[in-house]
């Protein structure tokens, strides 16, 4: 049997979904429309947000870590005391991270560093990029004090990585970015090279981070921070203009090495490669 009450409530059943589609969609359309209205408001409020939101994360950064406040001018001068990388200095937690400086203008502006693997050479590089980029954008710095001269771009070289899909290999990709690099730097640019031409055989990749390196010295004159294992290129400070040996410090203790993670004048005779593996 049925009376009027259960098809009234048969009808709403049945039907319920298909109603609350219907006023989901209508109230979807309004709000759309609503927020259509104020784009212009909305996108200039997340924008200011957005704004607040670097500004103080940077602060509270500088605050905690003890940052400190930059000189950015137009002077060709880079010069870091007691820098740290900002997200490794926090990381090592109890071990303390070993701060280490950078001093650098338009006469000293090639550092080729040497020194054992796993000592800190990349870290050292990755950190004058780090903090030179955060003095650029207005924010303190982790370094007990920092004058860095204004900077058009930063270039890296650095890791390695094939592009198989487009038929380069890993050398080849890295032979593309030294390109751009060669070609776009300008004496206003940083450059940090890590390892740079290792991918083929020894006499072809020390020809190459011969010429690489001079090139950057005596023509672009862009500040750069090379790493390298190649040795033999410590010699371009003898006859190239602007290019300084430094090493990174490490010490042997009987049949260990304790690395010392301290950049130093000089250059490094062995790589310790056996050891490290």
């Amino acid at each position: 049997y049925i009376t009027e009450e259960l098809k009234d409530y048969e009808d709403k059943v049945l039907h319920a979904e298909e109603r609350m589609g219907r006023l989901e969609e209508t109230l979807f359309l309004e709000i759309r429309d609503a927020v259509a209205a104020r784009t212009d408001q909305l996108q200039e409020a997340a924008a200011a947000i957005a704004e607040i939101d670097v500004l103080q994360s940077l602060a509270q950064r500088a605050k905690v870590t003890g940052w400190s406040r930059p000189l950015v001018d137009g002077s060709g001068i880079l010069k870091i005391v007691e820098g740290r990388h900002p997200v490794l200095a926090e990381a090592r937690g109890a071990v303390p991270f070993v701060p280490n400086d950078v001093d650098m203008d338009d006469a000293r502006r090639l550092m080729l560093i040497t020194g054992p693997n796993m000592a800190g050479k990349s870290t050292y590089i990755r950190q004058v990029a780090l903090i030179s980029i955060l003095a650029q954008i207005g924010s303190f710095v982790p370094a007990k004090s920092a004058a860095v001269g204004i900077i058009d771009r930063v270039f890296t070289r650095v890791g390695a990585n094939d592009d198989l899909a487009r038929g380069s290999s890993t050398f080849m990709v890295e032979m593309l970015e030294v390109a751009n690099i060669l070609n776009n730097a300008s004496a206003k640019s940083l450059v940090i090279l890590d390892e740079v031409v290792r991918g083929t055989s020894t006499w072809d990749g020390m020809s190459l981070a011969w010429a690489i390196t001079e090139h950057l010295a005596r023509h672009i004159k862009a500040k750069t921070l090379f790493a390298t294992h190649y040795h033999e290129l410590t010699a371009l400070a003898q006859s190239c203009p602007g290019v300084e040996n430094f090493n990174v410090l490490v010490r042997e203790w009987g049949e260990e090495i304790i690395f010392l993670h301290k950049i130093a004048p000089g250059s490094a005779d062995k790589s310790y490669g056996i050891h490290v593996a």
